[in-house]
């Protein structure tokens, strides 16, 4: 089952940074709660938000880039997972390669269809 936890976080990663939106919408639940400090102090629900971001590129999917889960965990409730990990983003682009951590948790629940994130909390990595 971690198994598939894992493997499901994973797609729905790489589908925000590469900017596809089908797999994005598939991994994530529709009424899914985030919070993003550096976007907002404020809660942001449903995918509409991610959406926008996703259509214009906002993570520079052109970009060369990858992503590491630093010290990540994971704890089972059920069918409930809470995977929380810092994010070490690191992009290649024209101004050379950039660096950027953020410390996430996503709780992710198991539906007929899958696991999906339904919670996503981030927090300043440095």
């Amino acid at each position: 089952m971690e198994n598939r936890i894992w493997e499901t976080l994973h797609r729905h990663l790489s589908a925000i940074y590469a900017g596809d939106w089908a797999i994005y919408d598939e991994t994530t639940a529709d009424d899914v709660v985030v919070y993003e400090w550096f976007v907002t102090p404020h809660r942001l629900e449903g995918k509409s938000f991610h959406a926008f971001m996703l259509e214009h590129d906002w993570a520079g999917s052109g970009d060369d880039w990858r992503y590491d889960l630093l010290d990540p965990r994971l704890d089972l409730f059920g069918n409930v997972a809470v995977a929380s990990y810092t994010l070490l983003l690191t992009v290649a682009g024209e101004e050379g390669i950039r660096h950027r951590t953020v410390n996430e948790t996503r709780v992710l629940a198991q539906y007929p269809e899958g696991w999906k994130v339904v919670h996503v909390h981030k927090s300043p990595g440095a």
